[in-house]
């Protein structure tokens, strides 16, 4: 019983903040909320986005004639790229900011979500710089509002207080945690996600399942984590192979993005550790990789590590993608070795070695891992001691 391995004597935070309207159809809320930042007095916001997702997927054309039915003007910045750097969010917070706006709407998956985040500060502290925000030179203890439309069905974003920003010249990814950066309204619409590629689909689920097995598994982990980690699991490996096959199924799409919006809050309550840690550098290092494919290739090495420290936690959460684990200390390999095989079967690649990375980038890649701000707080998280020893062999294991 995973129950046995909760501390009664800990005290935990339960944490929910964002107004999040789920639903297929849930795009027309914006009429609402549109109506909502009137009666605030907001007249100006700044629309931040990727190229154009934003347009393809139809939710422009909605947010465009909400927005213009209740006299709010709006700027567009539409440059956010994968893994959004500080100078993106810089030059978006100067061209708010020149334009007067008063919130923030971002459009797309979890990088404009987050690059907006950080706008939204910046927009606050107007003597500030991302650098700064991302080097922890200053802690924000306010934002302009933050309205999200969410894009993809993965990261949990539109529903909770965490940013990632990467400083290129440095490769740091670290990682922003701040209760001015929740949302103060989300639109999770499964038709809006319908347009997003196979190879994509699974990446972003598989980023929604690395948040609840690191979120259930943390030294800080309650049973409402746990709980939502073994539903999101669950609905994942149910759901997953029929968006696939299927991008068009708006039941799978439902619950592909019902799994990422809990897994959300999972992390919010219990936070994460080693793997997001020790992803971090790999795009920081890489901009191109995907945060997900890394996440992907780094888990089975990363729950070896930990499985004899929650394995009765693990064995309950992973049983609908790893069957028969039994709770044991001793399976640590049969976890390992099963997740390799689902993460396998479902289009994840299965060493960093496909992705360039070599024996020399280990070394590195350790250092980045407790030198980049935030991530060492991470690793202090972690259900084992996360000794730069641990680190390099979840990183050699991945090779």
């Amino acid at each position: 019983m995973w129950e046995k391995q909760i501390n009664l004597n800990q005290v935990v935070e339960i944490r929910s903040k964002t107004t999040v309207y789920f639903g297929v159809g849930a795009i027309n809320k914006m009429e609402d909320i549109a109506g909502s930042l009137a009666k605030r007095g907001i007249r100006k916001i700044v629309v931040v986005t990727g190229r154009s997702s934003h347009v393809k997927t139809g939710a422009w054309a909605v947010t465009q004639k909400a927005l213009d039915e209740k006299g709010i003007t709006y700027i567009l910045y539409s440059k956010i790229t994968p893994n959004p750097t500080v100078d993106q969010v810089d030059e978006a917070a100067k061209l708010a900011s020149d334009f007067g706006a008063q919130a923030v709407l971002a459009i797309g998956g979890g990088s404009p979500i987050d690059a907006a985040k950080s706008v939204a500060v910046l927009l606050a502290y107007p003597d500030q710089t991302a650098r700064n925000l991302c080097e922890f030179k200053f802690t924000p203890e306010k934002a302009a509002p933050i309205i999200a439309i969410n894009l993809t069905h993965g990261t949990g974003t539109e529903a909770d207080r965490f940013a990632v920003v990467s400083i290129p010249e440095k490769e740091y990814k670290p990682a922003l945690a701040y209760d001015c950066l929740y949302p103060l309204y989300s639109i999770n619409d499964p038709a809006l996600m319908t347009m997003l590629p196979p190879e994509q689909t699974v990446y972003v689920s598989v980023d929604a399942i690395n948040h609840v097995v690191e979120a259930a598994t943390t030294i800080n982990a309650n049973p409402l984590a746990i709980t939502l980690a073994q539903e999101t699991v669950g609905l994942v490996a149910r759901y997953l192979p029929l968006a696939k096959a299927e991008p068009d199924n708006l039941t799978a799409r439902y619950f592909l993005l019902y799994a990422s919006m809990i897994a959300g809050v999972a992390f919010d309550n219990g936070l994460l550790h080693f793997t997001h840690a020790l992803e971090h550098p790999l795009s920081g290092v890489k901009p191109e990789l995907t945060h997900g494919l890394g996440l992907g290739i780094l888990l089975p090495a990363v729950v070896k590590q930990i499985y004899a420290a929650k394995s009765e936690i693990l064995a309950h959460i992973l049983a609908p993608i790893v069957p028969g684990l039994t709770g044991s200390p001793s399976e640590a390999d049969k976890a390992y070795a099963g997740l390799k095989k689902w993460l396998k079967e479902i289009g994840i690649k299965e060493h960093l070695a496909e992705e360039g990375f070599t024996q020399a980038d280990v070394e590195k890649l350790t250092q980045l891992a407790f030198e980049t701000p935030s991530l060492e707080l991470l690793l202090s998280l972690a259900p084992v001691p996360a000794t730069r020893e641990t680190v390099r062999a979840i990183y050699q294991d991945s090779l």
